[in-house]
């Protein structure tokens, strides 16, 4: 049974996109990443299962005392709104995953917390 507590803040934090274009001017080209990053600054928020994203990325679950998970689990036992998580959407035809641009451990923290529980994203085409 998912759990209904609100966990999500309204909107990314700035470090949050910050991280997401360092990340992905490794898999792509600066202006492709900026690129992205402009859809995700516009995107609204959607929900999505954890155990959906982890299956669509092809990343596996990272353990439950990775200490980033710990910490963003205490973060939601205490009521503390995470940060939606910033994606780049796949392509099956392509077979290219979902990637997580920011936000994999907040989505495996989630999972521990409720697999079940929707987690707020952004999501940019490419």
């Amino acid at each position: 049974m998912s759990k209904k507590n609100k966990i999500w803040k309204q909107s990314p934090d700035p470090e949050d996109f910050a991280a997401a274009e360092t990340y992905l001017t490794l898999l792509c080209s600066s202006r492709r990443a900026q690129a992205l990053l402009r859809q995700l600054r516009r995107r609204s928020i959607r929900e999505y299962q954890a155990k959906d994203l982890l299956r669509a990325s092809g990343l596996p679950l990272l353990p439950r005392d990775e200490s980033h998970i710990e910490s963003d689990l205490k973060r939601v036992h205490k009521g503390k709104l995470l940060s939606p998580v910033l994606i780049v959407q796949g392509d099956l035809v392509l077979g290219r995953p979902l990637v997580i641009a920011d936000g994999y451990h907040r989505v495996c923290a989630v999972y521990y917390y409720d697999e079940d529980a929707a987690i707020a994203c952004r999501i940019a085409a490419v």
